[in-house]
């Protein structure tokens, strides 16, 4: 299953993709960026997209190694903000609706990963559906949560949420989305994933929703070594000890290049087998989320995997 974000979505389109980049408009303006899954050839020549493109992303010395492939430094072509905003809208779901600031980052990023906009309907429509089935605020934590669209995703639904990434500046960045959104009821940690999900576990706190993007490696706030073929496994034995054996669901979302849908199945059903004593009871899917250009040429980015209790 691939699952791509909805076209009515007006603040952003993939352009164009190909040899080894892609061309996108977040709001007003157009980015030409690295995309190292775009392996065929684009449909508009070089000098199209830079006629098009108000910035584009050139890689540093440091560019394929360990921690620092994503480093580099954007050249503007055009006149643009250091920092915009774009709206996110559902055409499906009514309540679903918040900002995201965006801004060139020395690491590529811009603040926002597009193709996740179908976990965050799904995050939505979850949070609605244990609202109504629990008569309460469901309670949803956020694993490596980054600038925070899922944990907006929840709060729209009416979650309490709490969000834990390990470094202070994007949580201070999501932070400002959600008061920008005019939304609450998000409790902001900055800690190791581990440690948190290890503690709670202890005290016997569960989650009604689980949602974890972890990344191929990195670092705690107090230099934690995070690898995620080593800790993957571990990670999610910890949070099934943490998510509510009922009415709860859990996504997983994963950019590691060599990871499947059909592996990411296999390492949550073999985690939370020591708990549950079988497969996890509820419901499981799985697929790539991917984005579509302009020309019909789909670039699949991420593997996702949800359960629903």
């Amino acid at each position: 299953m691939t699952e791509f974000p909805q076209t009515a979505w007006k603040d952003y389109e993939l352009i164009d993709s190909g040899n080894g980049e892609k061309l996108e408009r977040y709001g007003s303006y157009v980015l030409r960026r690295p995309e190292p899954k775009a392996l065929w050839a684009p449909e508009l020549d070089d000098a199209s997209w830079n006629r098009m493109a108000h910035t584009s992303f050139t890689p540093g010395a440091g560019f394929g190694k360990a921690g620092k492939e994503d480093s580099g430094t954007w050249n503007r072509l055009h006149k643009m903000e250091d920092q915009w905003y774009i709206d996110y809208r559902s055409a499906a779901q009514k309540g679903l609706s918040f900002n995201l600031r965006l801004g060139l980052t020395s690491f590529k990023h811009v603040g926002v990963f597009p193709e996740q906009a179908p976990n965050w309907e799904y995050i939505y429509a979850q949070t609605k559906r244990i609202a109504q089935a629990t008569g309460r605020r469901p309670r949803i934590l956020n694993l490596f949560a980054y600038t925070g669209g899922a944990s907006l995703a929840a709060a729209s639904a009416g979650a309490e949420v709490t969000h834990l990434d390990s470094v202070r500046q994007v949580v201070n960045w999501a932070h400002g989305n959600m008061e920008n959104s005019r939304l609450d009821g998000i409790h902001w940690v900055v800690e190791d994933a581990m440690k948190f999900a290890a503690r709670e576990a202890k005290r016997g706190h569960l989650y009604d929703g689980i949602i974890l993007d972890p990344p191929a490696y990195g670092h705690g706030p107090d230099g934690e070594k995070w690898k995620l073929d080593e800790c993957l496994f571990k990670m999610l034995q910890t949070v099934g000890a943490i998510l509510s054996p009922e009415n709860s669901f859990l996504v997983l979302n994963l950019y590691s290049n060599g990871f499947s849908a059909a592996l990411g199945e296999t390492v949550l059903c073999e985690a939370l087998k020591t708990r549950l004593s079988g497969a996890p009871a509820g419901k499981m899917e799985s697929g790539e989320l991917a984005l579509r250009d302009r020309y019909g040429k789909v670039l699949p980015l991420s593997i996702f995997v949800r359960l629903e209790r």
